[in-house]
């Protein structure tokens, strides 16, 4: 019986340990916080990440470590790596903790991208704004996540209080600007790759937002075939790149028909949850699959999905379970601000029972602004 590590105790460690039960998998958790939610799932080892005593006794007994967030500090997975197989690479994890690397390797790719410059003063921000244009997004390299770290510039008036909001955050993470994009929609795909170098992707999701935080996916997403292969080219050719092993999503702007990057993630997403329900294999167990080197599992989908993601508190499940095809997932946190505490998905098998359904679920939960524009995408 295998013994997965997990670097981070979150939501995303909690639903790997339950996809990994199935496969007679074990599993250790480290998370520097003691009520981390996967705890309640698999033993924790409370400690920081750093920490190499803390290290130690996470891998005694670890066949194989993995992550479930990109701020783990990579020099904690390069340690690991040296004593026990670490996967995604630890090489990923570096350039996805810091944006302005991401952006080189997509350049490098040939994966486009919005304009970007690094900044490391007022007076580089003031040049990189004439440069690329307004309006334009200041951004910390590292660190940022969930829409945190950012100011977005809308007139030159802008650029002295987006320095004074991130300028003395630019010793430790760095700064970037972007260019803003008017996109038609947000796309991600969720790819995975094993040991052996097999690539299986899943159908891509359009997914809104609200402050930065994933608010809906909608699954398979409706754009043509040619879109959908330009998208699967591209995380094919980041993950070959990387050599990566496990689950990889990569956000992606759609402007004008195409397709712009915009972040990597190397691990299981939010945007992925629909794949629980909605597809043959989940995200969740193809990532343990990969990490382990056991054959990937069909990546097609089942239906039609959305995904409602739960932030401040949960709402009453019963409209959501009442649904034939309603699932309900509570991450056993406590209530807090912009916290993500569950997420429900709906998985049907056509569009118009997914807007029947979405509008029953808005209307019983006062969810209507959220379910609205999932709606408005099926019109």
């Amino acid at each position: 019986m295998k013994t997965v590590g997990i670097l981070g105790g979150g939501q995303l460690a909690r639903m790997l340990v339950l996809a990994g039960a199935p496969l007679g998998l074990r599993f250790k958790v480290l998370d520097p916080a003691a009520d981390a939610c996967a705890g309640q799932v698999a033993p924790l080892t409370v400690g920081e990440y750093a920490d190499e005593g803390t290290l130690a006794r996470f891998i005694d007994g670890v066949d194989v470590a993995t992550f479930d967030f990109e701020n783990v500090p990579a020099q904690a997975a390069d340690w690991l790596a040296a004593r026990v197989p670490v996967f995604p690479p630890p090489q990923a994890l570096a350039v996805a903790q810091d944006r302005l690397s991401e952006k080189n390797l997509f350049r490098d790719l040939g994966i486009p991208v919005a304009p970007f410059a690094d900044v490391d003063s007022e007076a580089a921000l003031q040049d990189a704004v004439m440069k690329i244009g307004i309006p334009c997004i200041l951004k910390t390299r590292r660190l940022g996540y969930d829409g945190k770290g950012q100011f977005r510039i809308r007139a030159t008036e802008d650029i002295g209080a987006a320095w004074a909001a991130l300028g003395p955050q630019a010793a430790t993470t760095g700064l970037i600007l972007e260019g803003h994009v008017a996109f038609q929609c947000e796309l991600s795909v969720i790819a995975v790759r094993g040991r052996d170098g097999a690539f299986h992707a899943w159908p891509l999701a359009r997914n809104w937002h609200d402050e930065g935080v994933l608010s809906a996916s909608l699954a398979p997403a409706p754009v043509d075939a040619a879109l959908h292969a330009v998208a699967l080219d591209h995380a094919r050719r980041l993950a070959e790149a990387l050599d990566y092993v496990g689950v990889l999503a990569l956000e992606l702007f759609c402007r004008d028909g195409e397709l712009l990057a915009n972040e990597m993630a190397p691990r299981v997403h939010n945007s992925g949850h629909w794949t629980i329900e909605g597809s043959q294999t989940s995200q969740f167990e193809n990532h343990l699959r990969a990490v382990l080197g056991m054959p990937l599992g069909d990546t097609g989908a089942l239906g039609v999905s959305c995904m409602l993601n739960w932030l401040g508190e949960l709402p009453d499940p019963v409209p959501l379970m009442r649904e034939a095809g309603g699932h309900w997932h509570d991450y056993g946190k406590s209530p807090r601000p912009g916290r993500k505490v569950g997420h429900a998905s709906v998985r049907v098998n056509s569009h118009e029972a997914l807007v029947a359904a979405l509008q029953r679920v808005g209307v019983a939960l006062g969810r209507q602004a959220q379910v609205a524009p999932v709606i408005a995408s099926l019109a």
